[in-house]
């Protein structure tokens, strides 16, 4: 019995002492496992912390880019498309509109590489629109808003820089919603414009029942402290020119020729070397380009800065011309027009033009409808009411994102405002005198 006993205890000893073991052993290697992962935590960048976001970013854009190149061939057939990407996109949207929602945004220059985050909540904040009349043209807003939708189903599988929601993702905002907000506006004007009435998109009533309002607080780097966006504006000008160089008309512009994308000799000159005429009779590069018309340096400098210019030739001609594609070199903030290095060679155009990945694809826009912007880190296709005080009354006025430029990349603090088309710099000026130079700016998105 005594050595039974003593067995006994032995075996008893022997067993708690494993159990004590084990135990250790459980709590220890997680420990050290999670100490050993914040250490290498700590070894991650924000570039490598981007990518990782940013994969995630781009499955959602890749799902939604094969159901667009699927489904968006017939233009006839866009309220039916939309709705089957929307029901398509059930299955992972919400979990994927979780991880965006509770992920800083990277914010990404031109060349789309990493240069800050934000915190989405700061930026943009659910609110609904004041009770004020929203102003705009009914006809001018809904050909923006097709020729918008259009680009989206035209262009998605060679543009993938649309599928970016932007910012907005941070509010769960997917591409599907902008299709379903353009979709449903576009329906609501063509039943107003049918039916000879005022549309209910200027009833904020309408508004805040049928569409979420996100308010956006201005993003300024360099100036923490503003809230509202700075609203610049851009026109149209009309100048004169000349098919043919004369001692008046001695700048000129020029277009590139179809096989220029297989030899792109253009991005090895700055503005400065065109001008100085290496495309001109005698020129080292003479005949490689199109000469499409002579304009005065400042008509040039305005139809760059515009992105596109109205030509009154001395013949009796006019037509549109857009900028087509630049020299590759950077536009510079603070430099002067005259001295930027950026060239942009143009195309003649059947109207004014926006956003689009080359020139043959770029959306045909109108001016008081139209705003340009950030489309990389706000979104094509967003509509935005912008709302200032005139006459000591708030006054709400509605366009689409459907431009961009230079200036916007990136920019999460400013839009500009088509203004219109002008005869001089004067006219343009005494028209956006009634126009804010700041205003609180809201974002639409079908509920």
């Amino acid at each position: 019995m005594n050595i039974l006993s003593s067995q006994k205890f032995r075996f008893t000893i022997g067993c708690a002492a494993l159990l004590i073991v084990g135990l250790a052993s459980s709590y220890l290697y997680p420990q050290s496992k999670t100490k050993q992962l914040a250490q290498q935590d700590q070894f991650f960048t924000q570039q490598e912390k981007f990518n990782l976001l940013e994969s995630q970013i781009s499955f959602t854009s890749n799902q939604v880019s094969d159901q667009l190149n699927l489904r968006f061939k017939n233009p006839f057939t866009t309220k039916q498309t939309s709705d089957e990407i929307i029901g398509k996109q059930n299955d992972f949207s919400s979990q994927q509109d979780l991880l965006a929602a509770s992920a800083p945004y990277p914010v990404v220059d031109e060349f789309k590489k990493y240069k800050f985050s934000i915190n989405g909540s700061q930026v943009v904040t659910p609110v609904k629109l004041p009770i004020t009349k929203v102003n705009f043209n009914q006809k001018d807003l809904l050909t923006v808003l097709v020729n918008t939708r259009k680009y989206f189903q035209d262009y998605s599988s060679e543009d993938p820089d649309i599928l970016r929601t932007g910012m907005l993702a941070t509010q769960g905002v997917t591409i599907p919603d902008v299709l379903n907000t353009l979709n449903f506006m576009i329906v609501v004007l063509k039943e107003d414009i049918a039916n000879n009435r005022a549309t209910r998109l200027q009833d904020p009533k309408f508004i805040n029942s049928n569409f979420r309002v996100i308010k956006w607080n201005a993003y300024n780097p360099k100036n923490k402290q503003q809230k509202q966006l700075r609203i610049t504006k851009y026109a149209v000008f009309t100048h004169p020119g000349s098919r043919k160089k004369t001692s008046t008309f001695n700048t000129p512009i020029y277009s590139l020729k179809e096989n220029s994308n297989n030899d792109k000799f253009y991005t090895r000159y700055t503005k400065q070397d065109v001008l100085s005429g290496i495309y001109e009779p005698g020129g080292k590069e003479f005949g490689k380009v199109t000469s499409l018309a002579y304009l005065t340096r400042n008509g040039l400098e305005e139809a760059i800065m515009e992105g596109t210019i109205l030509i009154n030739f001395t013949d009796g001609y006019k037509a549109f011309f857009n900028v087509d594609r630049n020299n590759a070199m950077p536009y510079i903030r603070g430099l002067k027009a005259t001295a930027q290095k950026r060239y942009w060679y143009f195309r003649e155009v059947d109207a004014i033009k926006g956003y689009g990945y080359k020139i043959d694809a770029k959306i045909s826009i109108k001016p008081g409808v139209t705003f340009a912007g950030d489309v990389l880190n706000i979104g094509l296709g967003k509509v935005i009411v912008i709302e200032h005080s005139k006459g000591g009354r708030k006054h709400l006025q509605m366009g689409v994102l459907a431009d961009t430029g230079g200036a916007f990349l990136p920019n999460l603090y400013q839009l500009d405002f088509l203004a219109g088309i002008f005869k001089n710099k004067k006219e343009f000026g005494q028209n956006i005198s009634q126009l804010p130079d700041y205003a609180t700016a809201y974002f639409l998105v079908k509920k």
